[in-house]
């Protein structure tokens, strides 16, 4: 369900809301929820992040170098497929 609120804005930024919403082709309305669900959600993360931060300082981690960098690795690159390596063994 929808509900409908007002919100005073200044006149520069609705201008340019109008704007973005023309070149996206779509209404005001929408750019103002898209805004408004990325800030939260952002907000969420931010959150996340200290939480993980603050839990992180209580318990840090005790890996080797090897084991970090093998787990970065493999957060960047999950979907590499090593079949397509540009090099073969001998």
């Amino acid at each position: 369900m929808k509900v409908i609120i007002q919100v005073p804005i200044d006149k520069e930024l609705v201008t340019r809301l109008d704007q973005l919403a023309d070149r996206q082709g779509i209404s005001r309305a929408a750019v103002i929820r898209m805004a408004c669900t990325h800030y939260l959600r952002q907000l969420q993360r931010n959150e996340q992040v200290q939480q993980y931060v603050e839990g992180y300082q209580r318990a840090p981690e005790e890996s080797t170098v090897n084991e970090t960098l093998a787990w970065l690795a493999a957060a960047e690159l999950p979907g590499e497929s090593w079949s397509d390596a540009p090099f073969r063994e001998s």
